[in-house]
């Protein structure tokens, strides 16, 4: 605030109060030399205080005011705004601003003098390193606020899976000039990732209740604004000293191990290893192989019919994704990998615009119309923009949007339920089909049907492949046929391999089945050819092309 300009004697602004103040020093007969030291290191904080409008004011009303004391209490004024203000930077440069939590220079920080109490004393520290599994889809689909808010509860939740007895480092600790060290420091280092230095660890048993603790915490439902959400976290562990002295390798194996953890199905937590190391530096490879198979066109199609069983013949594909690459091109390998480093969204969209020139290429062969199944990954559908890029695609290449049929896991689904159903109806209104892929692995409910505008359910292999000998896999698929039904829903059964396995979907009045039965995924030319010559039950087997 600035203070409000005064005349007295011809005199205004910065001229005017720093003659009140020589004024008042003759006046009670202190040294000049005395004040003009006082003057020099305190005048800008008597000036913003606005203690030369008071001096002024005392003067020209003929009142005499200790100007020592008005000074003294200017510059305590002073020097407490400035503590405050250098306290709010060092909070700014240590702490994170969204969850309160200290942030990756303090963690660093904190994690060297933990270190070197353990090797005083010689004990051993944990750090957990854990990473929110997918949690980009809230963020894209919910917005940021909502992500914001996940955050915090995720921080929060992080803290609660440590013991009540443990100690959690927090801001107001620092201001204690002996203050006892804590024995945990809870860290977010940015984004959607934190971490856990958890002190004098007992042993690995100790460290993986905690690690169990947070993760079940983590994997409570969220509820923001009304919205249901289900997140999960992958952590990597590493001990010190064991797994090595280097600070550096200590996070780095951490990183390693969350990755480890992720490739093993997520919501689970890694203690490092030493090959771990190895397998970090090939996944380094691996990712650098994947950018670049994109622009080298390393990438191609395969397309796996499906039969409908109630008029004999092959109606669509499933179209699944090929890289022909010597060491790397597994899909069980590489999709994962897709996900993570958020490539899957290009090679999506080419995947999708593929697909459907090949259809409208195959009707101008000659072939019937067939429906070309499609699946969207996670960060595809949480992305903004997922129905008008389709919309594109579609107008693009021609086809006709009942030709075109989009399949999702019914856990990507769970995750934010509104924003779902949002994106799914909008999807319906362009006319392109939808299916729920892997139906029955998620949630066990079929009662939140309703709310999907969905056309089909595709039966998850594993309960296929044991129908013929489990009766509760039985059990299963027979519900959800007959519920699928009672909402007028198609069925799809993957992994049909035997007759058994057919004739029993069949008795069931399962519409739809995709097996290595009928065919293994063929390439387009391949599965052109096996069209054209009408292969089908009645003509035995098709050639098993292809590994994709």
């Amino acid at each position: 605030m600035h203070p409000v300009p005064m005349t007295h004697n011809g005199l205004a602004g910065t001229t005017r109060w720093i003659a009140a103040i020589i004024a008042m020093v003759v006046a009670i007969g202190l040294p000049l030399g005395y004040w003009a030291i006082a003057y020099r290191f305190e005048a800008a904080a008597v000036q913003s205080t606005g203690i030369a409008a008071l001096i002024a004011l005392a003067l020209a009303s003929g009142v005499y005011v200790s100007l020592k004391v008005l000074l003294l209490r200017a510059l305590e004024r002073a020097l407490a705004e400035r503590r405050s203000a250098e306290y709010n930077l060092a909070y700014l440069a240590n702490y994170d601003s969204l969850t309160g939590l200290p942030n990756r220079t303090l963690f660093h920080d904190r994690l060297r003098q933990t270190t070197f109490r353990a090797t005083r004393n010689n004990r051993l520290v944990a750090l957990l390193y854990l990473d929110l599994d997918q949690f980009k889809i809230v963020n894209d689909s919910l917005g940021h606020v909502v992500g914001d808010t996940v955050l915090k509860q995720v921080a929060q939740r992080v803290q609660e899976g440590v013991r009540k007895t443990d100690t959690v480092s927090r801001p107001e600790l620092e201001q204690a000039e002996h203050a006892v060290h804590t024995n945990v420091t809870v860290s977010r280092l940015g984004g959607d990732e934190f971490s856990v230095i958890l002190e004098d660890v007992d042993s690995v048993e100790h460290t993986a209740a905690v690690a169990q603790r947070i993760l079940d915490a983590i994997a409570r439902p969220f509820m923001v604004d009304g919205h249901e959400i289900f997140i999960t976290a992958s952590m990597g562990i590493t001990v010190y000293p064991n797994d090595g002295t280097d600070l550096d390798d200590l996070v780095s194996g951490a990183d390693a191990a969350m990755y480890q953890a992720k490739g093993q199905g997520r919501n689970n937590f890694q203690f490092f290893t030493a090959d771990m190391g190895i397998r970090a530096k090939q996944r380094l490879e691996f990712e650098a192989a994947l950018r670049r198979a994109l622009e080298r066109d390393e990438f191609s199609l395969y397309y796996q019919p499906k039969f409908n069983l109630a008029i004999g013949r092959v109606t669509g594909m499933e179209v699944l994704l090929h890289w022909s690459h010597p060491e790397f091109g597994s899909t069980a390998r590489f999709i994962p990998i897709l996900e993570d480093t958020g490539l899957i969204v290009p090679v999506g969209e080419w995947v999708l615009r593929s697909a459907c020139s090949q259809v409208k290429k195959w009707q101008a062969n000659g072939l019937p119309p067939l429906r070309v199944s499609v699946n969207i990954s996670a960060r595809q559908f949480g992305r903004e923009g997922l129905v008008a890029d389709i919309a594109r695609v579609l107008a693009d290449t021609g086809l006709e949007p009942g030709l075109l049929e989009v399949e999702m896991t019914e856990s990507l689904l769970m995750v934010h339920t509104d924003a779902s159903v949002a994106v799914l109806s909008a999807l319906k209104a362009l006319g392109v089909h939808i299916s729920v892929d892997d139906f029955g692995t998620g949630y066990s409910s079929l009662s939140y049907l309703k709310r999907f505008p969905v056309d089909v359910l595709k039966i998850d292999q594993s309960f296929v492949r044991d129908i013929t000998t489990d009766p509760d896999s039985a059990a299963i698929v027979r519900a959800i046929i007959a519920r699928a039904r009672s909402l007028r829903l198609g069925t799809i059964a993957e992994g049909v391999e035997t007759e058994a396995q057919l004739e029993y979907l069949r008795e069931q009045g399962c519409a739809e089945i995709q097996g290595y039965l009928l065919s293994r995924p063929l390439p387009a030319d391949a599965f052109e050819a096996w069209i054209m010559a009408g292969t089908g039950f009645s003509r035995g087997r098709p050639p098993a092309t292809g590994n994709a």
